[in-house]
């Protein structure tokens, strides 16, 4: 990664600070981070190995944002897309719009996510709701939903370690 403040350390991955960062600076150098680790082409193994990066892109929106990570076969990410946006506790999700962008991505399978503005990851009634038509609406069509995560300050909820998938 390149920015004028940081130079590529010895080890693969770490960086030198040259000199004095602001927080904000901190905080673009991370998104810019988690969208390069989200790119087109690197393959998610696991998807609590994006978590960390979808957290960083999602958790500092004042309002809910509904995302998805659509994936090809060998789930290598095709692109990561911000869908719907919302209100402070709630974003309205079309599940037609989800297939449509997933068919015309050629995707294979996704990972959805949100936010919760108010910090706390844990998954609601609502959630669990949309998340099971999601998956209805794209398995029509062959297209398997892997994960939803929800992100918030306090850390990431997986719905497929909870056991909703």
């Amino acid at each position: 990664m390149t920015h004028r403040k940081l130079i590529a350390g010895e080890v693969a991955g770490t960086y030198h600070v040259t000199e004095a960062v602001t927080e904000g600076e901190l905080l673009q150098i991370a998104k810019r981070l988690a969208r390069r680790r989200l790119a087109k082409g690197r393959k998610i193994t696991q998807p609590s190995s994006a978590f960390e990066y979808l957290q960083v892109l999602m958790q500092d929106y004042e309002h809910e944002v509904f995302s998805a990570l659509f994936l090809d076969s060998q789930h290598r990410v095709i692109r990561f897309e911000e869908l719907f946006r919302g209100t402070l506790d709630a974003a309205s999700v079309y599940p037609r719009e989800v297939v449509k962008l997933a068919l015309a991505c050629n995707a294979a399978a996704l990972i959805l996510v949100h936010n919760h503005p108010s910090g706390d990851p844990a998954p609601s009634d609502a959630d669990r709701r949309i998340t099971q038509r999601l998956k209805e609406a794209l398995g029509l069509v062959e297209i398997r939903v892997i994960d939803h995560v929800v992100v918030g300050s306090e850390g990431c909820e997986s719905f497929a370690e909870l056991g909703y998938l």
